[in-house]
């Protein structure tokens, strides 16, 4: 899968003007969504000092004991194939296809900043891991070479894992955010000759289930306006809530964002259309 472009590049790509400092110390070891995700920061967060504001820890419990699923009549399928991703007559306006790639071994990574504000905590980031995976992205159809995800229209990565991993990663998704619910991230900046340290408080949770597939969830992240510490006074634009769609059809499980011109009532159609591509890749057979 693809490498994510240091937070500098994330930054400079939504701000323009936005110089950040120190870019060797902030270059993301996570794939794909960070783009995306770093929006909400603007122009803070994760650089080499970032703090987290107490939350409450309700525990990480386990999830509980499933039984196995019933052997398949066919063959057990192992290649996730074109066919199971979105295509382009799923979107209501001619697209096409750039950045295509798949992996191997890849974290079902749902939103980078996420994993960041668990790690600051001294947590795990909490990704499950899969087996095989495909991504793509939707672009407006004779669009130009984009330089990043959030320029497309839809972004899509669809993961085999094993039965249980795919049924645990939807089961404890509400533990996985909760230690996040509320989460400040400080960082330097500079914005036009100014330089300073600035702050800004994210807020992750899941906003709707069951919309999809074998199950689904839609995460929200938003963020506050980022602020200097020491003037209070605001930096950069304020940030826009983004979306994530997370749908599971037996051992497959899909993620889908969309790019900046998207909306989060755009999701659930989007992902029940998937979740029936997704029914030719996975075991067992819808």
């Amino acid at each position: 899968m693809r490498d994510d472009p240091t937070f500098v590049d994330q930054i400079q790509r939504d701000l323009r003007d936005v110089r950040w400092l120190g870019p060797e110390e902030i270059r993301s070891r996570a794939r794909r969504r960070s783009q995306r995700r770093i929006v909400v920061a603007t122009v803070v967060l994760a650089l080499a000092g970032v703090s987290a504001v107490a939350v409450a820890d309700p525990g990480e419990s386990p999830s509980p004991a499933r039984p196995a699923a019933a052997p398949s009549a066919s063959p057990a399928r192992h290649e996730i194939t074109l066919d199971a991703l979105l295509q382009p007559a799923d979107l209501p306006q001619q697209v096409d296809v750039q950045l295509s790639q798949s992996g191997l071994g890849e974290p079902v990574l749902l939103d980078h900043m996420l994993g960041v504000c668990r790690t600051s905590q001294g947590r795990s980031d909490g990704w499950q891991m899969s087996i095989l995976s495909r991504s793509q992205t939707l672009v407006p159809k004779r669009a130009p070479a984009i330089l990043s995800e959030s320029d497309g229209l839809v972004t899509q990565d669809l993961f085999r894992l094993t039965p249980d991993a795919a049924v645990q990663l939807l089961a404890t998704l509400d533990d996985l955010v909760a230690p996040c619910a509320e989460w400040t991230s400080v960082g330097g900046y500079a914005l036009g000759g100014a330089t300073g340290t600035g702050a800004a408080t994210h807020r992750w949770a899941v906003v709707q289930r069951g919309f999809a597939g074998d199950g689904a969830a839609l995460l929200r992240h938003t963020s506050s306006q980022p602020v200097d510490q020491k003037t209070g006074k605001p930096i950069g634009n304020a940030p826009r809530p983004t979306s994530t769609a997370v749908v599971r059809v037996g051992d497959l499980v899909t993620v889908l964002s969309l790019g900046q011109g998207g909306t989060e009532q755009e999701l659930p159609r989007l992902a029940a259309v998937a979740a029936r591509r997704m029914c030719a890749a996975a075991n067992p057979a819808c």
